[in-house]
């Protein structure tokens, strides 16, 4: 389904919650500021979308597309966007509390300054993925792929990163306090036992 810019303007405007927008497409949609608080967005196309300080909280974002989608300040805190591919999504000082992305693809999306606090990453792909200065305390890492990812500065304290893939990562100031590593490929190849 495609909506044309007044008839979604007046659907985020309408007292109808939570919105129904699945497989509706979205993309290059100006949607900044919008409350989509529990919406149903399932497999949506958000390609190009900005959705600069949004209210995606408890939203539901499985297998949506967000290609190079503007999230900057965006809430998604509580959301789910299990297989979701947020490749080169701007997600900058994004609010991603305890967020579920499993197994989504975020190579070489923005996440510098994010509170990612208690969110799922597990067999996600953050390859070349900005995680600069990020709140990552209790993610669950496990089996990501963090090649090439800039760490640098990030909070990692608690983080269950157990067999992911740190190949060529930037972990320069990243706090490892209490991180579980084990099996981990770090930064240098070396496998962590």
């Amino acid at each position: 389904m495609q909506y044309t810019p007044e008839q979604l303007r007046q659907l985020i405007q309408s007292d109808r919650r939570p919105l129904w927008l699945t497989n509706t497409d979205l993309s290059e949609a100006d949607l900044a500021g919008a409350n989509l608080e529990k919406a149903h967005l399932l497999r949506a196309d958000l390609s190009q979308a900005n959705l600069s300080q949004a209210n995606l909280r408890w939203a539901d974002l499985n297998y949506a597309t967000l290609i190079e989608t503007r999230l900057s300040q965006a809430d998604l805190s509580h959301a789910v966007l299990s297989g979701a591919n947020l490749s080169d999504a701007n997600l900058t000082a994004a609010q991603l509390v305890e967020t579920d992305l499993s197994r989504a693809n975020l190579s070489g999306a923005n996440l510098s300054q994010a509170n990612l606090t208690g969110a799922n990453f597990s067999e996600s792909n953050l390859s070349g993925a900005n995680l600069s200065g990020a709140n990552l305390s209790r993610a669950n890492l496990s089996e990501a792929n963090l090649s090439k990812a800039n760490l640098a500065g990030a909070n990692l304290s608690g983080a269950l990163i157990r067999e992911a893939n740190l190949t060529g990562a930037n972990l320069e100031g990243a706090n490892l306090e209490g991180a579980d590593l084990e099996f981990a490929i770090m930064p240098d190849g070396t496998v962590v036992d």
